[in-house]
């Protein structure tokens, strides 16, 4: 066997060489032009399902700004207080005689301040006595608007702190701390 014959075909070819590369020789490199199948072919690209979703989002915004426009430029409800519970009479606080036990005096004779000669004015002493009685309802509507807020509030984070704890910690007390 001529080793020169298979490496670069020089010197005489061996005939079982020969032969096999006869047999072989149907399944030799063909250079062909490649054909790429419908499937894997690039397509043109279709741009139906980009400009639907562009489409919802404009009409998404749309709506939104139709509906804040709505309900902004609508009349707006008076918001209305809660109608106050009666509350008890005012009791303005009077001046209280004083005895002068250094003088003299009746004990019915009010105290005045030694450096005034003028008579004295009587203020009222309290909050509720100075105000009148619109201003003092308008205060209640208010304290009473104030209180229902707070208690919404106050429910509101209750029911937050349930979702957080879940449902596996029932009526659990917490920070219990011992005093003294």
């Amino acid at each position: 066997m001529n080793e020169d014959y298979l490496w670069d075909k020089s010197g005489e070819p061996d005939p079982q060489i020969q032969q096999l590369e006869e047999v072989l020789g149907t399944l030799r490199y063909q250079p062909r032009p490649l054909v790429v199948p419908r499937e894997l072919a690039p397509r043109r690209r279709s741009y139906f399902p980009l400009l639907a979703i562009a489409a919802t989002l404009v009409l998404a915004l749309l709506a939104a700004a139709l509906w804040l426009a709505i309900h902004e430029s609508g009349p707006t409800r008076p918001q209305q207080a809660i109608a106050p519970q009666p509350t008890p009479p005012t009791v303005v606080p009077r001046e209280v005689p004083v005895p002068n036990l250094a003088r003299s005096e009746t004990p019915d004779k009010r105290v005045r301040p030694k450096s005034s000669t003028a008579p004295m004015r009587q203020r009222p002493r309290t909050m509720e006595a100075a105000m009148s009685e619109r201003e003092r309802k308008e205060a209640e509507a208010v304290k009473e608007q104030l209180m229902l807020a707070l208690r919404m509030a106050s429910e509101k984070l209750n029911q937050a702190q349930r979702r957080v704890q879940g449902p596996d910690t029932p009526n659990q007390i917490r920070n219990q701390h011992k005093v003294g």
